[in-house]
């Protein structure tokens, strides 16, 4: 059996990653998301494509107590021994409530603009990707939070951002005219959220929708560290996790089954 890959090699003195030497060509001339965005594209990003690629992944990396922070402080409650186990528990609730939404918004938008492309007008394929999404009683994507309102205030900065570095297009314009038309159909301001800003930018950036959600995921790697940390400052006996093991403990009513009466 051959396996073949083009991603890494090593020999004796050597490391090969994408066709660069690691050594003399990566270390210490590129960032840990510039490695992400070589692994997705093949090569190195361009100035622009670092700073936007950075902003976006720092922008979803913490955001409190999530679902996730939570799942990798009760693990490492449990596990201290595994820390590996607390970070990857944590990134195991990467869904379409929580940092994943941004997938599936690049597909709305992608996927909307490759089959509307005869509408070159950003207000008329906004409109027909809402009305299909309506038609097949699909929601739409990137929308809503619930500390946020009306403005996700990390939206605006990454569109600004964007619109600096030269990644404001197709994708993100319709993204806000879907959001202004939406608005109207609500009959109020409904947040479009960074979930939506990220899924449009990195769209117009030249990434397919599949691999967006990785992104994501290596970005909340890096935050759980420290809720990680802040669970090994705080102590065992009075870190976040124990404090919420000892309320649920305190507080489980245990609920009797009745057996039925015989007759």
């Amino acid at each position: 059996m051959k396996l073949e890959t083009k991603i890494g090699i090593s020999t004796t003195d050597k490391i090969f990653v994408h066709g660069y030497d690691l050594t003399e060509d990566l270390i210490g001339e590129i960032t840990l998301a510039d490695m992400a965005y070589l692994g997705a594209a093949h090569r190195k990003p361009s100035a622009a494509e670092s700073k936007m690629l950075n902003a976006c992944m720092v922008a979803i990396c913490e955001h409190g107590y999530t679902p996730s922070s939570l799942s990798a402080r009760l693990t490492y409650l449990g596990a201290p021994e595994a820390v590996q186990a607390a970070v990857a528990a944590g990134l195991l609730g990467a869904g379409s409530v929580y940092l994943g939404a941004m997938e599936y918004v690049a597909q709305m938008l992608q996927e909307g603009i490759e089959n509307y492309c005869e509408d070159a007008d950003a207000a008329r394929i906004a409109s027909r990707v809402i009305g299909e999404r309506e038609e097949k009683k699909l929601s739409i994507p990137g929308f809503g939070h619930p500390v946020h309102r009306p403005v996700d205030p990390r939206t605006p900065k990454l569109f600004s951002l964007a619109e600096e570095l030269g990644f404001y297009g197709l994708h993100c314009q319709v993204m806000n005219e879907i959001h202004q038309q939406f608005c109207e159909k609500k009959g109020k301001t409904i947040t479009l959220n960074v979930a939506g800003a990220i899924g449009s930018v990195m769209s117009d950036m030249g990434l397919h929708y599949s691999v967006i959600k990785s992104f994501a995921v290596a970005a909340r790697a890096v935050g759980l560290i420290g809720h990680i940390v802040e669970e090994i400052e705080s102590g065992r006996k009075h870190c976040a996790a124990q404090k919420l093991y000892d309320y649920v403990e305190e507080n489980t009513v245990y609920l009797h089954h009745q057996k039925p009466e015989k007759e």
